[in-house]
């Protein structure tokens, strides 16, 4: 459907079921390949063919929180490459189960870390190579759970919420420097993990990562030239 050759798409948690569904959905339209997750052996696993090639990057054991960490797989990627055209925040993750008053600050601290420092940090690497080209596309994984909170699950909302602001800053201080920045917003994904945690639910009214996957694509080609800021739900049947 689009075509990303000769672009080089930067994914991260791209090891995790909607990354990897995002990585296999670049990696189908052509591009080239800079995938990157937290532990040493769960990209090379997923895709084998990947790690010799001289067209992708598997970067691995790399701390998405970490600054120092995150700029030098960002500086090796432009080194074997020369650009960075997308960047998809897609690394994440849900924690809850307690009242707010419940919560431990190691608990909020989790859910703000992998979820919206991630997006800081990574873009924070990402955008000055961007702005050199006077091009980009960076494409933020947020969730329904950012407009409207259900109970045992405030620092997860409140960190989607981020993402949401984030989305929106970044957007309106780059828009004009040729890089679009916008945001999908799913409901429950269709993963392994969630049929398994909430098995009288109707899994078939939930968003697939292949569908989600297919959303980002567009957001990060240029049928999407018009869209800056942008919150994309992506709710499926729910």
């Amino acid at each position: 459907m689009f075509d990303f050759a000769r672009q080089v798409v930067l994914v991260t948690g791209a090891a995790g079921n909607l990354g990897g569904a995002v990585a296999e959905a670049f990696r189908r339209a052509g591009a080239r390949l800079i995938l990157a997750d937290r532990a040493p052996d769960r990209l090379p696993r997923l895709f084998p063919d990947l790690a010799d090639s001289a067209d992708h990057y598997l970067a691995t054991s790399v701390d998405l929180t970490d600054e120092n960490a995150v700029q030098a797989m960002v500086d090796e990627g432009l080194r074997r490459f020369g650009r960075i055209d997308v960047l998809v925040n897609a690394a994440g993750g849900y924690r809850g189960g307690t009242p707010l008053h419940e919560t431990p600050p190691d608990a909020w601290d989790l859910m703000f870390s992998i979820n919206a420092r991630t997006v800081y940090i990574v873009s924070r690497a990402v955008v000055p190579a961007m702005l050199r080209q006077a091009s980009g596309k960076i494409v933020n994984v947020s969730a329904r759970a950012a407009l409207q909170a259900g109970a045992k699950m405030g620092p997860y909302s409140a960190a989607k919420s981020a993402v949401v602001r984030l989305t929106e800053a970044m957007s309106a201080e780059l828009k004009g420097a040729g890089i679009h920045v916008n945001c999908v917003m799913p409901s429950t994904i269709d993963t392994p993990e969630n049929r398994e945690s909430m098995p009288k639910a109707d899994p078939n009214r939930w968003v697939t990562p292949e569908a989600l996957a297919d959303v980002i694509l567009f957001l990060a080609s240029d049928a999407a030239r018009a869209m800056h800021g942008a919150t994309v739900p992506v709710y499926g049947l729910s």
